[in-house]
């Protein structure tokens, strides 16, 4: 996967950012191609971030030959368009490893190198925290530059413009680099512009602007001229150039530059570099998958690659039939609405959007937006699903609480990717929703066993009238019939699946079908177990769970969230309450830690949340049905 390399190739010869500023044009353009194969083929195995990752090749070179890292720092927004700076920072021999268990991360983390300034998986970071590095480097006196870099997608998040306007009012040494891949400049407007960059890019031209004004003012009527001058100038500014945006905010603007062309961006970068003072932003111009038609012409598909030997389960993905699920809704109940925060394709949502656009609303990485526009949607009678990954929606609690459930507003939330998500890490495992959401007044929260059954709670969520949250994993469904009615459950109400009086197990949402299974194998050992698909985290089915765990005195809660605050302490404050101090229960769940990356099923057999880890977890907190069991026991 592009490790093999002839002797004759450039990136051979980069171990460090340091060996990149002897190289020659020429080697430049050679490496810049060896680069880009080398990210088409190992993310064509190892699946991950395509098409920005080609659109920054250039940049990331530019920025490594201007500045001096670890010393100087560069925070990368989302991090997933960081791939060729950890080819460039001592990584490419760990290349064939990305994204994989045990291998480097997708995404920059500060365990990784030091050359990663600052982990970060979400977007809308880059700015507060290159802003408090370079307040740290004010404060200790250091001389070291701080750079972030942004897309224009990750700049829609209001954190990013929170960050800018602090940054511009401090006027702290900061260097932005805004990574434009997808606003559109005119041929005329970006022609001038560049043509007005290569006065602005020469040191000279502030010492000619200084000196114009000193010898200005010093003629008759001289300081009158020269703020008439200033306001002329200020107007075509206005009228031309895109950063009068950014001056007003107090950054020096720098842009908009072609940001494949590795000598005008490195020449950009050095300007800014150069400033004393006041933060500058350097406006470059990229386009997602340069160099790679496929992903040129659909940058979308190639955003995130899957692996090669993904694979997949026997259903549609839970986020297909999610968007076929809500474009049913829309059509029957002109009052449903659909909210989502940058991820259209990634929700499914994409499929309203094109028959319904009027009634789907795309806000851009703005979780904390997203959710009070749906409830002040609500107010007006309208029904808002809310389709944000379980990991996005952290961004937003205080407006879950404040605006949505002290106001007992109809809003559903579908929580994508809710649980282990896999190859994409620490910073997107859905691990914390049951436990974030659960101690919140007024909300119901409930997680589906299968596809269909998502359908059904879906159109349960939007007849509830208060608000009610959805989880369900990332990937394929397990390939269940679709009903081709809807089902409105009963709130606060589980199934059971299996009966058997040895012991209870309580299982939630991607849980259920492991729990049958283990269920299965137990029985072969003459172990029978009851199994619940619980179906709602809260509010728990109290009435089935007292009367189960009475006749057995053994239960097993299991789910995809972490153990504290999440379902099994649900269950277990449940039995507290209750006085039935006699039941032994066991929670499976995840861990009080950050999972890293690898494939969802190598957490799940580690955290025994896979059928054998159920049923290996029966028998080692209750070894006692076993002794003495037999299938003819009755049992």
């Amino acid at each position: 996967m592009g490790e093999k390399q002839s002797a004759g190739k450039i990136l051979d010869r980069i171990d460090s950012p340091a060996d990149l500023k002897a190289l020659s044009q020429p080697e430049l353009e050679q490496l810049i191609g060896e680069i880009r194969q080398m990210l088409i083929d190992t993310v064509s195995v190892c699946g991950g971030h395509l098409a920005s990752n080609l659109g920054a090749i250039e940049l990331s070179i530019a920025l490594h030959r201007v500045f001096d890292s670890p010393e100087d720092k560069i925070i990368w927004d989302v991090s997933h368009q960081a791939y060729v700076h950890k080819l460039l920072t001592g990584r490419k021999h760990r290349f064939s490893s990305l994204r994989q268990y045990g291998g480097i991360s997708g995404f920059t983390t500060r365990d990784e190198s030091p050359h990663d300034s600052f982990g970060c998986g979400h977007a809308g970071t880059s700015i507060s925290a290159a802003l408090g590095m370079a307040l740290a480097r004010d404060m200790k006196g250091a001389d070291n530059h701080v750079v972030a870099v942004i897309g224009d997608g990750a700049l829609t998040a209001g954190m990013a413009f929170e960050a800018i306007n602090h940054a511009g009012h401090l006027d702290t040494r900061l260097t932005v680099v805004l990574n434009d891949n997808g606003m559109s400049i005119s041929p005329s407007i970006g022609a001038l512009s560049r043509l007005l960059n290569l006065v602005r890019l020469d040191p000279r031209y502030e010492q000619a602007k200084k000196g114009a004004k000193k010898a200005i003012t010093r003629l008759p009527m001289g300081s009158l001229a020269w703020e008439v001058s200033k306001q002329v100038k200020s107007r075509l500014h206005k009228a031309l150039l895109p950063g009068v945006f950014w001056e007003e905010l107090g950054f020096v603007y720098i842009g908009p530059i072609d940001g494949h062309n590795v000598a005008e961006v490195e020449a950009a970068l050095k300007r800014a570099r150069d400033y004393e003072a006041r933060p500058t932003l350097v406006h470059v111009l990229t386009r997602k998958g340069n160099g790679y038609p496929p992903a040129e012409d659909n940058a979308t598909k190639f955003h995130g690659v899957p692996p090669q030997n993904g694979g997949g389960g026997n259903g549609p993905s839970y986020s297909k039939v999610l968007g076929q699920t809500v474009l049913r809704l829309m059509r029957e109940n002109d009052k449903v609405v659909a909210i989502t925060a940058a991820m259209l394709d990634g929700t499914g949502l994409s499929i309203a959007a094109a028959e319904l656009p009027e009634r789907v609303f795309d806000v851009g990485i703005c979780e904390q937006h997203a959710v009070t526009l749906a409830a002040g949607l609500a107010t007006e009678g309208y029904i808002p699903v809310v389709a944000i990954y379980s990991t996005f929606l952290q961004r937003a609690y205080d407006q879950i609480i404040h605006d949505v459930c002290i106001q007992n507003l109809p809003v559903v939330f579908a929580l994508d990717r809710a649980g282990i998500v896999g190859d994409d890490g620490k910073t997107h495992q859905g691990a914390f929703d049951i436990s974030y959401l659960r101690s919140i007044p007024n909300m119901i929260v409930a997680s589906p066993k299968d596809e269909d059954e998502l359908r059904h709670m879906l159109f349960t969520a939007i007849n509830a009238g208060q608000p009610m949250a959805v989880r369900f994993p990332r990937g394929s469904g397990e390939g269940v019939p679709l009903n081709p009615d809807f089902e409105r459950l009963p709130i606060g109400r589980g199934e059971v699946l299996r009966d058997g009086g040895d012991v209870a197990i309580l299982a939630l949402g991607s849980t259920v079908y492991p729990a049958l299974d283990a269920a299965e194998t137990l029985a072969q050992s003459g172990i029978q177990c009851t199994v619940v698909n619980a179906r709602f985290a809260k509010p728990l089915d109290s009435e089935l769970i007292l009367k189960l765990s009475a006749s057995t005195c053994k239960v097993l809660t299991v789910e995809e969230n972490v153990l504290a605050g999440g379902f099994g302490s649900a269950v277990l404050e449940l039995l507290c309450r209750s006085g039935m101090s006699e039941v032994r229960v066991e929670c499976l769940g995840l861990p009080d830690r950050f999972i890293e990356h690898g494939a969802q099923e190598i957490f799940r057999s580690m955290f025994a949340l896979d059928s054998e880890g159920i049923a290996r977890r029966v028998v080692t907190s209750f070894p006692e049905l076993l002794v003495g069991s037999s299938p003819s026991s009755g049992r």
